[in-house]
């Protein structure tokens, strides 16, 4: 099955970072699919996840945590969304910004689960534009003109938010599919 063929999963979180005497805990999910090669905005989806409002976060952890504390505490417990999640994970494969994150933050949830295969879009930019200075998604969106097309789909959104994060690398995907990629075999992007 080549890219351009497939339904991928692509998908984010945001972390509180690592705390002494915590573990870094998820505290939002996002992910929308890419259907043949393009974003399906209809999929997207959202949920916050529970963190205890007295536990610290990361003070250099990216996102909006701090203003969001009273809606993190009221949120569902993150083992209440296995079966939400297990439904929406579905597809030929899933995708991440380096995706080494995205699966330890999984196994937290679903630690019986793997969910694989994986696609992770920053080993794909970096063979796809060799020499960049950065690879971080939020350089990617900038050096390569994305931001227009992922304004279209989340305008409300900025970086470091877990749905405009799942968005932005799904829309680099779309790029790479638009460039010559989605010919490629799937299993030729797989990362093991």
């Amino acid at each position: 099955m080549r890219l351009n063929e497939s339904t991928l999963c692509v998908l984010d979180f945001e972390s509180t970072g690592v705390v002494a005497g915590h573990p870094n805990e998820p505290w939002q999910i996002g992910l929308v699919f890419l259907r043949e090669g393009v974003v399906d905005r209809a999929s997207m989806w959202e949920q916050f996840m529970r963190i205890d409002p007295t536990r610290p976060f990361n003070p250099h952890a990216p996102g909006r945590h701090a203003q969001l504390r009273e809606i993190l505490a009221d949120a569902p417990e993150r083992e209440m969304l296995l079966p939400q999640l297990r439904e929406r994970l579905k597809g030929d494969a899933r995708v991440a910004h380096n995706c080494s994150t995205e699966q330890k933050m999984l196994r937290m949830i679903a630690p019986m689960h793997r969910f694989e295969p994986w696609i992770d879009t920053l080993k794909l930019a970096r063979e796809a534009w060799p020499g960049l200075p950065s690879y971080a998604l939020e350089s990617l969106v900038e050096t390569l003109y994305l931001q227009e097309r992922i304004e279209t789909l989340v305008s409300d959104r900025i970086a470091h938010d877990a749905l405009y994060d799942a968005v932005a690398a799904a829309v680099l995907l779309e790029r790479l599919c638009k460039e010559g990629w989605g010919n490629l075999s799937l299993s030729h992007l797989l990362t093991t």
